[in-house]
């Protein structure tokens, strides 16, 4: 019984230190403060613990909303120096728990000030698409009639283009329309200034083969073998004829046996067949919706289409920033056409292409898997359906999990930054170590029952923390309670499976070591099992009674330590005696016995 007590002295001693221990706390922006109140106070206790913050910190404590008057959720104004000062007042009876009132931000919302205005990005979930992939290392040439690099497209990264019309480098844009899909694909983004891309940490080839004329089938052709041989990984062609030449289909098929996913316009005729290069099955046609998701008035249709995408219409028009046709200065202009539909595929086929899928096919299936399906679509006026970036990447994502991805995955969701740990980012890290030190400890104190085998030291880490730097890992589409049952404990597995932050009583108790003993005690294997976990949840919940002691129904505090207590000992004494009833009790052989011969054979001297 001394070895016993010995051992819960070291933790509980480490226990109290944890208490005062402030880590790296306050990393977050906050200038309130969250104080949730017991509901089980009188109306009368609560006003005076209102009237007592008030008067030491100089500011009325509020209810949050018009909801939170149940659950007595107030905020109040204040600093770190405010956090000090609510520490230090005789508030524990009265309050579940104080805590910073952080300010969140959205996640990938660019602070450009015309993204408001671009329904059509929205339209296609770019936000959730950003999430995992924004285009890096990919480019994407722009076919067209050049790419002047006006304002919000400073920060795009370019490659070296060409201006066949003029046959020089010479790409500069001479009518607008090049540098308005171009920023569709890539504008400039997060820059505080103008509009989005879709993939705008791709880089753009800038390819002028048109000019307000249009521009011949020779000029294309050589602009996409030139993008081909040159490292392109997608190209946009928002352009349209009615003729089948030899030529170009000769390039395409150049292009898409190099790996580039080529994307066309699909037409503005209204009219029941997409136009050439469109048509080409190495191309993926692209008709346009309006910003109802319906088919544009303009856009063709039926055979050739295989997808659609935001075109826009006179109700709400894709707008980029480009050039002026008269003026030539940089304006913000909006357009409407399958020439404003196709960039979008060609970006979120970036995307897409930034994951790692280089194979064109694998492109084109996961843009038409993942588009949304219309109702009916008799006429073929949306191909596979409407596009859906997020979707698209997270089909690209699918079964994709390389070390590189995983170690981004860390480094973004802040695994690797040791802050994060010391404050909790996702588990208090601090007190999850002294658990399973703790279940050790109490292993090592009744070593002399115990074999240090693998399904005792099994049942310590089941009991004491679990693999706890799994409970908040969510790896692209793989589902999350796996990782949040395999980091939670014995006593935390009732948190998981009710979603409170209390303890189920259930759960964190005796109970489960106990039935897990009663049942496995005779079994050569499992009865050491069952024995460290009851060791593991005998630690944990020690631990929990000093820094976390929530108990679901005995509210935060004394109730529920003395619960967590008293089950914690009793965890301690059933292992403890299981251990003993466990080992059989061997005398010690005569040294005069030969140990080689059996037993149950006579020996004479």
């Amino acid at each position: 019984m001394k070895k016993f007590l010995l051992a819960c002295l070291c933790i509980l001693g480490v226990a109290l230190a944890l208490l005062n221990f402030k880590g790296l706390a306050f990393r977050g922006e906050f200038d309130s403060f969250i104080i949730n109140f017991r509901e089980d106070i009188s109306q009368r206790e609560l006003e005076a613990s209102l009237q007592l913050i008030a008067s030491q910190i100089k500011s009325m404590p509020v209810l949050n909303s018009i909801f939170s008057h149940q659950e007595r959720v107030y905020v109040v104004k204040g600093d770190k120096n405010t956090w000090k000062q609510l520490k230090k007042l005789p508030l524990k009876q009265q309050v579940e728990y104080i805590e910073p009132n952080y300010i969140y931000h959205s996640l990938e919302v660019p602070n450009d000030p015309g993204y408001s205005q671009q329904w059509n990005l929205r339209s296609i979930n770019v936000e959730q698409a950003w999430d995992e992939s924004k285009g890096e290392g990919v480019i994407v040439a722009v076919i067209d009639t050049g790419v002047t690099q006006v304002p919000d497209l400073a920060k795009t990264e370019f490659v070296e283009g060409y201006n066949f019309i003029d046959d020089n480098k010479d790409t500069r844009d001479d009518v607008g329309h090049g540098t308005h899909v171009a920023g569709t694909i890539a504008q400039s983004t997060n820059n505080n200034y103008g509009v989005a891309g879709i993939a705008y940490k791709a880089k753009i080839m800038p390819l002028k083969v048109l000019s307000r004329n249009g521009g011949t089938v020779a000029d294309i052709a050589e602009a996409i073998k030139f993008a081909a041989d040159r490292g392109a990984d997608v190209i946009n062609m928002s352009f349209g004829g009615g003729g089948d030449s030899r030529f170009l289909r000769e390039a395409i098929r150049y292009a898409y046996k190099k790996g580039v996913v080529m994307v066309a316009a699909a037409g503005n005729e209204n009219r029941n067949a997409a136009v050439y290069p469109a048509r080409y099955p190495e191309v993926i046609a692209v008709s346009a919706t309006d910003a109802a998701g319906n088919k544009a008035p303009y856009s063709n249709f039926g055979a050739g289409v295989d997808i659609s995408a935001p075109g826009g219409s006179e109700s709400g028009k894709i707008i980029q920033e480009t050039i002026n046709q008269e003026s030539k200065q940089p304006e913000f202009i909006g357009y409407i056409g399958t020439s404003m539909a196709s960039p979008h595929v060609a970006g979120v086929a970036a995307l897409i292409k930034a994951t790692g899928v280089d194979n064109p096919d694998e492109v084109r299936a996961i843009l038409l898997q993942s588009a949304r399906k219309p109702e009916k679509d008799p006429l073929n006026h949306y191909g596979a359906g409407q596009l859906d970036a997020a979707r698209a990447v997270k089909l690209a994502l699918r079964g994709k999990i390389t070390l590189r991805d995983f170690l981004r995955w860390l480094r973004d969701n802040g695994y690797l930054n040791p802050g994060f740990w010391l404050d909790g980012g996702a588990v208090a890290l601090l007190p999850k170590i002294l658990m399973v030190v703790g279940s050790y400890l109490f292993a090592w104190f009744l070593r002399n029952y115990l074999p240090f085998n693998f399904s005792l030291q099994a049942g310590l880490i089941a009991g004491s923390s679990g693999l706890f730097f799994l409970q908040g890992f969510y790896i692209f589409d793989l589902p999350q309670w796996p990782f949040r049952i395999m980091g939670s404990s014995i006593p935390e597995l009732g948190n998981i499976l009710w979603g409170s932050p209390s303890l189920n009583p259930l759960f964190a108790s005796v109970l489960i070591p106990a039935l897990l003993i009663v049942v496995f005690l005779q079994h050569p294997t499992l009865k050491w099992l069952a024995i460290g976990s009851s060791l593991g949840v005998a630690s944990c919940l020690l631990v929990s009674a000093f820094t976390n002691p929530w108990v679901w129904g005995l509210g935060y505090g004394g109730l529920s330590q003395i619960f967590l207590l008293v089950n914690s000992f009793a965890c301690l004494g059933l292992a403890n005696l299981a251990a003993k009833t466990a080992t059989p009790h061997i005398l010690e052989k005569d040294k005069s016995y030969p140990s080689h011969l059996s037993e149950d054979k006579p020996y004479s001297y």
